[in-house]
């Protein structure tokens, strides 16, 4: 090499990568690519990524529920939108780690209309996401409950916790199923949007808004019940006495008798159940396949033909 010629490595390494955004086509061709090699994961790599991505989110509710403690007095809608945005960061944590989530993995259904997977390849994944990411969330929930923080502040966060999982069961399972849907539109989404991004801040910001939305608007994400209802259910049953004469319980007037409802079962058939069915239908139909018809069914075509 001429000793005047600029080193190619060192004159790659000098330019600065681009920042522009990919055209929806190519972003559909990195969101297709990105669901492949989800799906085609060695089988311990899948679940591994699976705890992180439940976990991840299930840290996104801890924060929601600190951030909605003596928010009572507030406008409803400045509370909600608090506890979105600070939700937003579970999210977050999922996509720059590339953590495996259920409620985004339902987009490999993209691969799948490609005919790049096999339906029982994508189903094998989809249950795995969907044990990974309860095991995750309810390994949060115990450590939660071990390190106290549910008694904390006079019992007022566990508090927040009994009176959200209450009114998660509280849906007849056909709005639980609609509310399934509206969620994991949103986060599949912000799933898009993210993809798009080429820096953390790129990432970060691009899902902050539809996660802000779907949770402040009370939509339903089956992984982030999969934290709740246990939590609920935790509490309930094993909080003791001292939680229940806490301060914000007594100030509230509760008892474990106000929270009859929340029972194993109600969590399963009247939430998880129905919730998760609708995250279905949002995430791989008003998403994955709406975006596959637009940009990636004629590409499909050719490599048939």
């Amino acid at each position: 090499m001429n000793a005047s010629s600029p080193d190619p490595k060192t004159a790659a390494a000098a330019t600065p990568p681009s920042t522009v955004a990919l055209a929806p086509k190519q972003l559909a061709q990195t969101l297709e690519d990105g669901m492949y090699a989800k799906a085609t994961a060695p089988l311990g790599r899948m679940f591994l990524q699976t705890l992180s991505g439940g976990a991840f989110i299930a840290l996104g509710f801890v924060f929601m529920v600190t951030s909605q403690q003596g928010m009572g007095d507030w406008p409803i809608g400045i509370a909600k939108l608090l506890g979105g945005a600070v939700f937003s960061v579970g999210l977050g944590l999922v996509v720059i780690s590339g953590s495996d989530l259920f409620t985004g993995t339902t987009m490999t259904l993209v691969p799948r209309l490609s005919k790049r997977i096999t339906t029982g390849q994508m189903l094998k994944h989809w249950g795995i996401s969907a044990g990974g990411n309860f095991l995750g969330a309810l390994g949060v929930a115990l450590l939660i409950l071990f390190a106290g923080t549910h008694a904390t502040n006079g019992s007022a966060w566990g508090l927040v916790v009994l009176n959200s999982t209450q009114a998660k069961l509280s849906y007849d399972w056909h709005q639980a199923f609609f509310l399934g849907i509206l969620a994991n539109f949103a986060v599949c989404l912000a799933v898009w949007a993210a993809t798009a991004g080429k820096t953390v801040a790129d990432k970060i910001l691009a899902v902050a808004g539809p996660v802000a939305l779907f949770v402040s608007t009370g939509f339903e994400h089956s992984v982030a019940n999969m934290f709740m209802l246990p939590m609920g259910l935790l509490i309930k049953y094993t909080a003791g006495d001292a939680f229940w004469q806490g301060e914000a319980m007594r100030a509230a007037g509760k008892s474990v008798e106000d929270y009859a409802s929340i029972t194993v079962g109600s969590a399963l058939w009247d939430n998880l159940i129905p919730v998760l069915l609708g995250n279905i239908v949002g995430g791989a139909v008003l998403v994955g396949a709406y975006f596959w018809s637009v940009y990636r069914r004629g590409d499909a075509d050719l490599a048939k033909g």
